[in-house]
């Protein structure tokens, strides 16, 4: 993309952030990785007024290919960390997500908003306020329930006990101190108790390995109690989920984290085939698929830090909060959270 258009993505995107004069914006690369963003960046928090910098740290060294989430590059650099506490907002480039260094920063009330997508994406899904109503809608009615049930015509049935952790919305932007939000987004999350999640999940052709950023080619089956998964079966695809998890020896790689539904209508199932490099944010985001995650919760205030770190979108499921139905057959059916077209 013409790094004029970037430019005038990230004013768009910072004007929705209410990034405002005066204030400071920090931006965060590592090695030589999205300094066209960080430039897009760098200018359009200029443009609106704001005090900005950039910090960019060096490449990182581990070349083992694994998706360990939580290392941030800053664990050893309590300077750089304590420099992006002393800003407004942080532009993360990198994931920090699940660090407990992004976990300070927040804590200092910087709001953080992570970009890590292709720009084409970027631009296609650009958050709305209108997108933003519709998850605040899906969030409030989440936070009230106590248990979600999933179903699926493959055979799904597992029940979340829900009421432990709170409820997160993402839907792309973030004005609000301390707040943290991923662009594209637009997803609404929890998590269920430690030791209450319970039943079996089947993984369909067509659903998603994240990070794998692969498709589902054989049925996978897994069978969770007390919020650990206990038994993977299936063909080639459930061999190499649980080789993977395995890989990082540690027993709460197979633990239960984080579960919810997508609402941008936009957000296309076959995304991955168009942004191969991406973390597949597109797929989290699909309009009515239901989500959930495996590994750490720490994001949710959980115990559970492991590096190890599943998220499975899937296909045409039905999910219940206090039996009430939310999402029938990949479809939405609660009228606020559908976008206007579809009332």
């Amino acid at each position: 993309m013409d790094q004029s258009q970037l430019n005038d993505l990230f004013l768009r995107q910072l004007t929705l952030s209410a990034v405002r004069e005066g204030e400071t914006v920090s931006v965060l690369t590592r090695g030589h990785e999205r300094l066209d963003y960080a430039d897009a960046a760098l200018w359009a928090a200029g443009k609106l007024g704001a005090n900005v910098f950039h910090l960019r740290l060096p490449t990182a060294q581990d070349a083992s290919g694994a998706w360990a989430v939580g290392d941030s590059g800053l664990g050893t650099n309590p300077v750089a960390v304590e420099a992006l506490k002393q800003s407004d907002m942080l532009i993360d480039l990198t994931f920090l997500l699940f660090s407990k260094e992004q976990f300070a920063i927040q804590d200092a009330e910087t709001r953080i908003l992570t970009v890590v997508e292709p720009a084409p994406l970027l631009a296609r899904l650009m958050p709305t306020p209108e997108l933003r109503e519709r998850v605040e809608v899906g969030a409030e009615l989440l936070a009230k329930a106590q248990t979600m049930r999933i179903t699926s015509p493959g055979g799904t049935d597992v029940v979340y006990q829900l009421g432990v952790y709170p409820t997160m919305s993402e839907y792309g932007y973030t004005d609000t101190p301390g707040r943290w939000d991923h662009w594209p987004a637009a997803f609404v999350f929890s998590g269920g108790a430690d030791d209450g999640v319970d039943g079996t999940i089947v993984l369909s052709p067509g659903d998603v390995l994240l990070p794998f950023n692969t498709y589902v080619q054989t049925e996978v089956t897994l069978t969770i109690e007390n919020g650990l998964i206990t038994d993977i079966r299936g063909g080639l695809d459930a061999s190499l989920l649980s080789s993977y998890i395995k890989s990082f020896d540690d027993p709460r790689g197979y633990g239960m984290s984080h579960v919810g539904w997508g609402l941008d209508e936009r957000a296309h199932w076959h995304g991955l085939t168009q942004f191969p490099g991406g973390m597949g944010m597109e797929l989290r985001s699909v309009y009515g698929n239901v989500m959930f995650s495996i590994g750490p919760n720490n994001e949710l205030g959980g115990p559970n830090d492991t590096p190890c770190h599943f998220d499975i979108p899937m296909r045409n499921c039905t999910l219940y909060l206090d039996d009430e139905p939310i999402v029938v057959d990949g479809d939405v059916v609660v009228d606020d959270m559908k976008p206007a077209a579809r009332r």
